[in-house]
């Protein structure tokens, strides 16, 4: 007897692209027997700040910091995140109002599709994009309408910064229809690294204003950028900041993506809606880690950590990207985050035709062929972008790989020198 039937939105076979190059990478450091250097996904090779480790243990040890919590949040995480966003937003937030403590930024955004998006909405994303925004629009019965983020044309010659990616309005405003819901921005952007400019947020939020649709605001890099300044689109006038959600993350600011903290900050007829899908999705978000990152972020207002990280960032970047200047490899500059795009159509163009790549790999964009030789021939984990665009515009990126940089130094150093045997495929 057969099982019964599944939901067809989900199709068994294949692996994903985080498998299927985590996997690649595993098998090939068993088959060298060398270790290799994974700067691949954008987890951290090191832990958090002692201060945050240390509030985890304290609320470990708390009975009541191990019990449910409230479905809005701990009254502690809310407090520091009010004292926190308070001063960024030039006004007071109301912690059991404008705030909302979710399972993770990823959660947080569920939600938020969840609380509004209905069957035959339409949500407007950027190209290239976070890939769980797509499955979490289409899931409640969303549409994704694409738009791209245009790099300029000597994007495969020169080195260009996250500014060069540009929107064209025209396209954006040709997205828009009677069926647009909702629209998400990502500022600092993964995995371009682009800021987006308090002109360019304005224009979308003049545009959300007209035709009356949420922007989805995602911040969660919001504390490593690198331009004088960060605009956030919810502070640009009341009536923008009337239809924004903004999320953000404890994981990416503190080095524990698996403590699975974020949150939605927002007008409270919005999150209302928001907070209804979190109490059923999760109920509550983990009762340790909240209070863990109450102390951090508490912490952090007093410790210059947010200061001293962005420094730490920027000469990680240093550090990697003085290969490719090396090299000549053209790449994109971050403005924020902690991703670097780098061209590698020269080093493609010299790789034997021959090569052997596996039949998971042969029927992909070549981005994913140059992520399986890079692993197997210098033993350096990378991610291939076009599996951030959808299949009629891959060939914008396919020469392209994905670096993460939120490693040790020394682990960048090592990539470092295993790539510069690139010199010899060029």
């Amino acid at each position: 007897m057969s099982l019964p039937k599944h939901n067809q939105y989900f199709q068994l076979g294949g692996k994903d692209i985080w498998s299927l190059i985590n996997e690649t990478a595993a098998a090939s450091e068993k088959a060298s027997g060398t270790p290799v250097v994974n700067l691949g996904q954008g987890f951290f090779s090191y832990s958090p700040p002692d201060f945050a480790i240390e509030g985890a243990n304290t609320a470990l040890a708390s009975a009541a910091a191990n019990q449910y919590s409230p479905t809005r949040g701990r009254s502690s995480l809310l407090q520091a995140l009010a004292a926190t966003y308070s001063p960024r937003y030039g006004k007071q937030l109301d912690p059991n109002r404008d705030i909302l403590v979710t399972t993770g930024a990823n959660e947080g955004m569920l939600s938020a599709f969840f609380g509004f998006v209905e069957p035959g909405d339409e949500v407007i994303v950027f190209e290239p994009f976070f890939d769980q925004y797509i499955s979490n629009i289409e899931i409640p019965g969303g549409k994704v309408v694409y738009v791209q983020l245009h790099p300029p044309a000597n994007f495969d010659r020169e080195t260009i910064s996250g500014k060069d990616w540009k929107i064209d309005f025209a396209e954006l405003e040709a997205a828009i229809s009677p069926k647009t819901k909702m629209i998400v921005v990502n500022t600092p952007h993964n995995p371009v690294g682009k800021v987006f400019t308090r002109e360019e947020l304005l224009r979308i939020g003049e545009l959300a204003v007209k035709h009356n649709f949420v922007i989805l605001s995602d911040e969660v890099y919001e504390n490593l950028y690198y331009t004088p300044e960060f605009t956030r689109i919810a502070t640009l006038s009341p009536e923008i900041a009337r239809l924004t959600l903004t999320v953000g993350s404890a994981g990416k600011s503190f080095a524990a993506t698996g403590w699975r903290i974020g949150w939605l900050i927002g007008n409270p007829d919005l999150l209302a809606y928001a907070s209804m899908a979190h109490t059923r999705i999760c109920f509550s978000s983990p009762s340790p880690l909240q209070e863990a990152v109450a102390t951090a972020i508490t912490a952090s207002l007093k410790n210059d950590y947010y200061a001293t990280t962005k420094a730490q960032y920027v000469a990680k970047y240093e550090i990697l990207n003085a290969v490719w200047e090396e090299l000549g490899l053209p790449y994109t500059k971050a403005e924020g985050g902690y991703f670097t795009l780098v061209n590698f159509k020269k080093v493609f163009a010299n790789i034997p035709a021959d090569y052997a790549y596996p039949a998971e790999f042969a029927s992909k964009p070549r981005d994913f062929k140059l992520a399986y030789w890079l692993i197997k021939e210098f033993g350096v984990v990378a991610i291939p972008p076009s599996e951030f665009y959808i299949e009629e515009h891959k060939s914008v990126i396919e020469d392209c790989l994905r670096f993460a940089v939120c490693k040790d130094d020394s682990m960048l150093e090592e990539a470092v020198k295993r790539l510069r045997g690139l010199s010899k495929y060029l």
